[in-house]
């Protein structure tokens, strides 16, 4: 009898757990992953409590809050090796930091509320888009000069993004438009419409693919010629997608609380996942694609397992031959990590 309930057993050690990174005060409405350095990776989170918090990525645990804006912060973003963090807010201003001592190394003065901010893969660059419905490229080598604008969307952008090995823009506004634009020409090259605002955009260097939400549709195109490669509808309104890096599956999130997982081949939903208990609002996988994580209304991050009962991180296996019936709710654990 014991062999036959193995399996049943087995199935339960492997329920998603969540790894629940609290600290934040208001709504979670953006975060971003470093690269793989040295160190481990990095996550960072931009709150409406104006108090960007940085992690480290696979653990969850609080290494410092960037304290210095007089506002929401709307977006955050790490360079490639975690030593520099740059943050959007509704103070008007874009802010870079040391991401090591995590001090304060310029204040960008904008006139408007800020939405989001990119480095250039190098580092010496800086791409901000906001509510003045610019964007801007500074030079932070030289932050005294004034900043390259570039003019055309008719309302509010939300999310800018470099690709093509930094050579083009991508620019998502309220003006229901994506458009991709020439660097060196400042010249818009392509427009997409969409009949909604776009809520979320990802672009993905390998296979340059980019990754768009609006209504309940998760989009693909490829970034450079804005072709169109796959439409998914999910079962509510989603408010962000990424797509893991193995191209395999993506994940998405939205109005009802839930975390979706979809086959990226035949756009077959895997699994959904209630944690949070308010509206998902930002979701992004590691780059090493163990993970994903998101952010939400209910002021929490919540790091998820790519591959459930995975001994990763801070998440154990243990395998039911190691614990009693009166256990079994425990096969599977993780804590919470506070900052």
């Amino acid at each position: 009898i014991a062999n036959r309930l193995l399996p049943g057993w087995r199935t339960m050690a492997m329920r998603q757990t969540p790894l629940t990174c609290s600290g934040h005060t208001r709504p979670v409405v953006d975060l971003a992953f470093s690269g793989i350095t040295p160190y481990g990776y990095f996550l960072i989170s931009a709150c409406k409590d104006g108090k960007p918090m940085l992690r480290q990525g696979d653990t969850g645990d609080w290494i410092g809050t960037f304290l210095g804006h007089k506002g929401a912060v709307w977006g955050a973003t790490l360079n490639t090796d975690a030593t520099k963090a740059a943050t959007a807010a509704a103070d008007f201003t874009a802010k870079v930091w040391d991401a090591v001592s995590g001090d304060e190394v310029l204040t960008l003065a904008h006139k408007h509320i800020v939405k989001t901010v990119t480095f250039t893969q190098d580092s010496n660059c800086l791409l901000t888009g906001g509510n003045d419905k610019l964007l801007r490229i500074y030079d932070l080598s030289n932050p005294e000069a004034a900043p390259q604008e570039i003019a055309g969307h008719s309302s509010a952008i939300k999310k800018a993004l470099w690709c093509n090995n930094d050579k083009q823009i991508l620019s998502a506004s309220e003006d229901k438009t994506i458009r991709l634009w020439d660097r060196s020409s400042m010249e818009e090259v392509k427009t997409l419409t969409f009949d909604t605002s776009v809520s979320s955009m990802e672009y993905v260097a390998d296979g340059e693919i980019l990754v768009i939400t609006y209504g309940k549709t998760i989009a693909f195109y490829n970034a450079l010629s804005l072709d169109l490669i796959k439409l998914v509808e999910a079962p509510a309104p989603i408010n962000s997608a990424s797509l893991h890096p193995e191209k395999d599956f993506f994940v998405a999130g939205g109005e009802d609380f839930k975390l979706y997982k979809f086959d990226y081949s035949t756009k077959e939903e895997l699994e959904s996942y209630k944690g949070h208990f308010g509206p998902v609002h930002c979701v992004r996988f590691s780059p090493d694609g163990e993970l994903y994580a998101s952010g939400s209304e209910d002021g929490t991050l919540r790091l998820w397992q790519t591959a459930v009962g995975k001994t990763y991180g801070l998440w154990k296996c243990v395998l039911p031959e190691d614990l009693g019936a009166e256990n079994s709710e425990q096969l599977y654990t993780a804590p919470e990590i506070k900052a």
